[in-house]
């Protein structure tokens, strides 16, 4: 059985010692879109050689940003065949701004298995730490895994998070280019969903498509520059869940609700009829 429960929830993963350069941020904003205004100096911060500005959504390529073999699903209790496999949600916790540069050991666990009938949602939660042992972020994220449902286990929460009956207080739209996957993948994801046209097609897409991390990681950029005058030292956590898929080259559209210390955001495609491609996205942030 692909998925045991009595073995998968609650398990350990192995610990993982990374770390990465001011070279390794440029690269992960380039695979962003960073630097399309070449002669805005608030843009260009993201892509200084020394001591660029981090994205808080940095934090989830950081440990991977060198690998360069495909991903698996293959955790105690749970083995699952990647084509089955669509990222379901992703939220970053941040304890302090990530440094340009730096060290760190990541620890995490398999604190949720849902049972959907027809699928099955895995979350983990994984807990980065400096050299000195404070931490720098926690990230929880899940993957929603068809075919792998009907053992038995609790259907978890449905609830989503609801829109403000109101006009937004921004409306921005974001291009990608028809190249972003091949770009973002240098970054440690080479999933071949984002990259071969005929596995793409295996797993029920028309084209690749772009990486749920990356769209992910735009919407946040576009976000923080807008209402935050890019200063990604006053955003304390981001959480989105991937409600539909973005293929290179289509158009972002992101209205943005301002709350005290909290952004609600709707994120969707501009060329498929304002189809959903993030729900529930949340920006926390710190007031000025």
């Amino acid at each position: 059985m692909p998925i045991d429960p009595k073995i998968a929830l609650g398990a350990e993963l192995p610990s993982q010692e990374f770390a990465w350069t001011a070279s390794d941020v440029q690269l992960y904003h380039l695979g962003l879109g960073a630097g399309a205004r070449s002669q805005d100096p608030a843009e260009l911060t993201y892509l200084d050689d020394r001591k660029p500005k981090v994205l808080p959504t940095f934090a989830t390529v950081a440990p991977t940003l060198h690998i360069t073999e495909a991903p698996t699903v293959s955790f105690p209790g749970v083995d699952i065949d990647l084509a089955k496999v669509v990222h379901g949600h992703q939220e970053v916790e941040l304890h302090q701004p990530i440094p340009a540069a730096g060290k760190a050991t990541s620890t995490g666990r398999i604190v949720e298995l849902w049972d959907k009938g027809s699928a099955a949602v895995v979350v983990q939660q994984h807990t980065a730490t400096d050299t000195d042992g404070r931490p720098l972020w926690t990230a929880r994220s899940s993957v929603f895994a068809k075919g792998e449902g009907g053992f038995g286990g609790d259907r978890g929460p449905s609830a989503k998070t609801e829109l403000p009956d109101r006009e937004p207080d921004f409306d921005i739209t974001t291009p990608t280019l028809p190249q972003q996957a091949l770009l973002y993948r240098m970054c440690g994801d080479r999933n071949p969903l984002h990259s071969d046209p005929e596995f793409a097609r295996s797993a029920g897409f028309p084209a690749p498509i772009l990486h749920g991390l990356c769209t992910y990681g735009l919407v946040c950029k576009a976000v923080t520059d807008t209402v935050l005058g890019a200063d990604t030292s006053r955003v304390t956590g981001f959480r989105a869940r991937f409600a539909g898929v973005l293929y290179p080259g289509e158009t972002i559209h992101t209205r943005i609700w301002r709350g005290t210390d909290e952004l609600t955001i709707a994120a969707t495609v501009v060329e498929r009829d304002e189809a959903p491609v993030l729900g529930d996205v949340t920006l926390r942030f710190r007031p000025a």
